[in-house]
């Protein structure tokens, strides 16, 4: 995809899509394309800072492009992003009155397994997000290994009561906030 002002909307509703014709549920629909916004994002936004500077003429007329790659797995979606950018994602603390900044902890919560790896063949990177297709905390789940989406599981027992709040809440809300 062209990285153009409208690419992230774009990416959006090409997931919609997608997902769709494929028989996905509607509620990982909506995850999956929190994630593809947010990855999509990142690669709109940093996709060579910190490189050596072009001219104005250069950056105005110099098409940039990334590539977004949808996979249905046996018990997934994967989504994959490649862009330019050969840094890899980190997770950043950032306070209460930032307007950014949060995209890949979203994607780290909000996912039930992420990560990246160097392109191949081409310059940057790939990030990856999965998104379950049974939903988390669902029927026949043992309660004693619940656990965050994101996040490995742990050797010692989880209290049920200390799980926070669905993830897929949080990704619904903060695409309806988004998109006001």
């Amino acid at each position: 995809m062209a990285d153009t002002p409208n690419a992230v909307g774009l990416a959006r509703l090409h997931t919609v899509d997608v997902l769709s014709r494929w028989g996905v549920p509607s509620d990982v629909v909506e995850t999956t394309r929190l994630l593809v916004s947010e990855l999509v994002t990142n690669a709109v936004r940093h996709p060579q800072e910190g490189s050596e500077e072009v001219s104005a003429y250069l950056s105005r007329y110099t098409l940039r492009t990334f590539e977004l790659t949808l996979e249905m797995l046996r018990d997934a979606v994967r989504i994959s992003v490649w862009d330019h950018d050969s840094r890899p994602p980190t997770l950043k603390e950032v306070g209460v009155e930032s307007e950014n900044g949060r995209g890949i902890f979203i994607v780290a919560m909000m996912s039930r397994n992420w990560g990246f790896h160097p392109a191949v063949g081409v310059p940057g990177k790939v990030v990856w997000a999965e998104v379950g297709l049974a939903p988390v905390g669902g029927v026949g789940e043992d309660r004693r290994t619940a656990r965050c989406p994101g996040r490995p599981p742990s050797v010692e027992t989880v209290d049920p009561s200390a799980v926070p709040p669905d993830p897929n809440l949080l990704g619904r809300v903060l695409v309806g906030v988004r998109e006001l």
